[in-house]
């Protein structure tokens, strides 16, 4: 029986930081990315899922400049546009490569839909910035017409934050499970899946981002991962990052994670929401999670690299 991994690919898996997000330098990067993801295939079933965040930017940056021409959509149908383009672009480029070595496995994308708490406290503490940048004016104008929360962002102008709530379930769970119950290679939970609200079981969208690695945590324990893989720029976690001092992690028990957590040394931007989506799911299901860099995945798995978070 192969082991079944849930693999959360980072941003540069999609674009690098500096390059034209075209279409053309996508799938360059996810030719490169499919590969990896293909050598795993031998002794694992898999679940992918990705961030969104650069493309969701990208789109709510087309639509305010075509805004007086076409009405804007809200984030969770622009959630939703992306997790089909890059579901789409994921998969097509992950069955070229499979072909390349005489496979010829099936891969869907989901779309797919995260239930948050209406009364989750950030929803009333918008700190995730979203869209383009604005000026003071224009800013004040667009929170007074549209009620957003519109903040300075580092001297580079104003800008739109929404809620980043915790996520608590996945609409569409059961369908996943179904699919990889039938070797099927499952693409979901992009950019953190789409939120949504229940209200009396109706089903309705919100205004937010659920952070992608806690998504990821969430679909590895519904669907019973036997490992979750965050795939980030760095072979290792490390302590004083970017430091004279800088230690480089090997094996942390959850107890270790939450110590380091606290001390401060997991940026909330950066590798602290890795750190919390490893703990919330080696603490839940007592299997492991590994964080490194995608091309240091193999032997990674290997245990020769690559850190890995494990219960105690």
């Amino acid at each position: 029986m192969k082991k079944l991994a849930v693999v959360a690919i980072g941003g540069n898996a999609v674009n690098r930081p500096g390059e034209k997000p075209t279409a053309e330098n996508m799938f360059k990067n996810l030719e490169q990315t499919a590969a990896f993801l293909v050598r795993m295939l031998d002794e694992f079933d898999i679940a992918i899922t990705h961030g969104n965040g650069p493309q969701v930017g990208n789109l709510l940056v087309q639509q305010d400049i075509a805004k007086d021409k076409i009405p804007p959509f809200p984030i969770d149908v622009n959630d939703a546009q992306t997790q089909g383009s890059l579901g789409y672009m994921i998969a097509q480029s992950l069955k070229n490569e499979l072909k390349k070595h005489g496979k010829d496995l099936q891969i869907a994308a989901v779309v797919t839909q995260i239930v948050v708490d209406k009364d989750d406290p950030a929803f009333k503490n918008p700190t995730k910035p979203v869209g383009p940048f604005y000026s003071e004016e224009e800013a004040k104008k667009l929170a007074e017409e549209k009620g957003w929360v519109i903040v300075e962002d580092a001297g580079r102008g104003w800008r739109r934050v929404v809620p980043s709530p915790k996520p608590l379930d996945i609409i569409e769970k059961d369908v996943i499970k179904l699919l990889l119950q039938n070797d099927i290679i499952v693409i979901g939970a992009g950019g953190g899946g789409i939120p949504v609200v229940k209200e009396n079981d109706i089903i309705k969208g919100v205004e937010a981002v659920i952070d992608k690695d806690r998504a990821s945590a969430l679909l590895a324990k519904e669907i019973g991962a036997d490992v979750l893989i965050i795939l980030t720029g760095v072979e290792k976690v490390c302590l004083n990052f970017g430091k004279p001092d800088e230690k480089p992690l090997n094996i942390i028990k959850v107890s270790e994670a939450k110590k380091y957590l606290d001390e401060g040394h997991f940026p909330k931007g950066s590798m602290g929401p890795k750190i919390e989506a490893a703990i919330d799911f080696v603490e839940s299901t007592g299997k492991e999670c590994i964080i490194t860099d995608m091309k240091a995945l193999d032997r990674a798995l290997r245990g020769e690299t690559g850190t890995r978070i494990v219960k105690e």
